[in-house]
């Protein structure tokens, strides 16, 4: 079967479990079947698995959710939670029981218990031995509690044409009689999981390869329902820069955290985690239009891909170069705010919008251009560092005493204005402009990285830039600047 399967109309599902935030390798099955549902003009639908009560939380739901809202992920129509369909999974389990696909199992807890030791000390494989497969329900004490199992196959094997990792076969001597409701009437996820992935005509199923072994468990259910199979692609998992399972250690963090914490774009994010297992030649910049045209299940790889920081921080900073300066200052605007402790002034996001264009050019995440922001909204006396504390000597004050004076007679206040100021200064003083530009650095910003020089007295504007600049030159000796 080819990877879009029959005629129908192609349906792809993400279906996190809410018992913690979306994970970056979620996003990226949650993006591969967003985008194979895009690109084939079908429908993506979101799942909420939230079967497991105790640990299942509305935090969770809301996190999932709004790290989806963010990537731009949403589901095409409202999500289904799982939880509110147990009638409908716990119903399909008793057709299969009446249709001689499935038995009653009366196997007590201490039975099973008994079972695996002994398969664990002759070395067997830990499993159901179906003991009650053929016998008779009424031999089962009255009133006893019971499972229903999954009667599987067991001669023969089954196979999966799996779209990513091809042509998969197990033999069915090793798929054991699965539990689909519990002795308390509560379905299992294995059954759950099959029945609405059919409810909700889901064609494709592109999920991470730590399921593939469910496939064939699940492909039961369907066989045994008389229910069309859909197509599987199971990705493989993400793994750290070393080669090991990727953890927080190596960026296994939430989406949340990429955003809030790290300052990367969504935009960023995203191409990032298009190439992560996928690839298109030797296209690094792909735009979500170009992603929808390009992407198909086939050209994922089928070996685990490596999680590199520092590609994802390369790509966010071209994203950073080609976002609109407004929306950045607005996304900078808070974090300036918070790093520094103070509410910034009014004008603050014209102010920031307008010193963009020298602020983004380096930086790679919202956080390095927050950093370099700052030297805006700082109030005299600056902190300057270390490294700028040294640079303030006796002859660069003096230095910057001509400078100031240069300055103050700019008959305009441009970048041009002030360049020609500070270039006459250093061919007076017979110096290279650098040998201005770090002093002038140090004592505007407190630092000694910046954005350009002039850009940054323009930004300052000549009242302010002249205020700090007489601040340094007047200080008294061992002041500390």
């Amino acid at each position: 079967m080819s990877a879009t399967g029959s005629k129908q109309k192609v349906v792809t599902r993400f279906a996190p479990s809410p018992t913690g935030y979306l994970h970056i390798g979620g996003a990226r099955t949650a993006l591969f079947n967003w985008l194979y549902a895009r690109h084939h003009g079908g429908t993506f639908l979101l799942r909420i698995e939230d079967t497991d009560r105790a640990r299942s939380t509305d935090e969770a739901v809301a996190a999932i959710f709004d790290g989806l809202e963010w990537l731009g992920l949403l589901g095409d129509e409202p999500a289904v939670f799982q939880f509110a369909r147990t009638p409908r999974h716990a119903d399909v389990a008793h057709q299969m029981l009446a249709q001689g696909h499935a038995y009653k199992c009366f196997a007590t807890p201490e039975e099973l218990a008994e079972l695996r030791e002994q398969q664990r000390a002759a070395k067997l494989p830990m499993r159901y031995d179906g003991r009650w497969r053929d016998r008779d329900p009424q031999e089962a004490p009255e009133g006893a509690p019971y499972v229903i199992r999954l009667k599987a196959p067991r001669e023969g094997e089954t196979a999966i044409e799996d779209a990513v990792q091809g042509r998969v076969v197990v033999q069915n001597a090793e798929l054991d009689d699965m539990i689909l409701l519990r002795s308390d009437g509560t379905p299992t996820y294995m059954l759950a999981v099959v029945v609405d992935d059919h409810d909700m005509g889901v064609t494709h199923v592109i999920r991470g390869d730590d399921h593939l072994n469910n496939a064939f468990r699940q492909l039961c259910i369907y066989r045994a329902m008389g229910w069309e199979e859909p197509v599987y692609g199971h990705i493989p998992l993400i793994h750290g820069a070393d080669g090991a399972k990727l953890s927080k250690r190596h960026g296994a963090l939430g989406v949340d955290a990429y955003r809030d914490e790290m300052g990367f774009l969504p935009e960023a994010v995203v191409n990032y985690l298009l190439r992560l297992g996928w690839g298109h030649g030797d296209e690094e910049i792909i735009s979500r239009e170009r992603a929808i045209e390009l992407f198909d299940i086939g050209g994922v790889g089928r070996s685990p891909s490596r999680f590199d920081f520092k590609k994802l921080e390369n790509l966010n900073g071209h994203y950073l170069r080609e976002a609109d300066d407004a929306r950045l200052a607005a996304l900078v605007a808070p974090r300036v705010a918070t790093r520094m402790g103070i509410a910034l002034p009014d004008g603050a996001a014209a102010l920031l919008t307008a010193a963009m264009p020298s602020l983004k050019p380096r930086a790679k995440t919202l956080n390095e251009i927050a950093e370099g922001a700052e030297f805006l909204f700082k109030n005299y006396p600056l902190d300057f560092d270390e490294k700028a504390s040294a640079l303030l000597d006796d002859s660069a004050r003096a230095l910057l005493a001509r400078t100031a004076d240069a300055l103050a007679a700019a008959p305009v206040w441009t970048v041009e204005a002030i360049e020609e100021k500070i270039r006459h200064v250093a061919e007076d003083a017979g110096l290279g402009l650098g040998k201005i530009a770090q002093p002038l650095r140090a004592a505007l910003t407190g630092r000694t990285v910046s954005p350009g020089i002039f850009d940054v007295l323009f930004l300052l504007g000549r009242e302010e830039s002249l205020s700090r600049l007489n601040g340094v030159v007047n200080a008294p000796v061992g002041s500390g600047n």
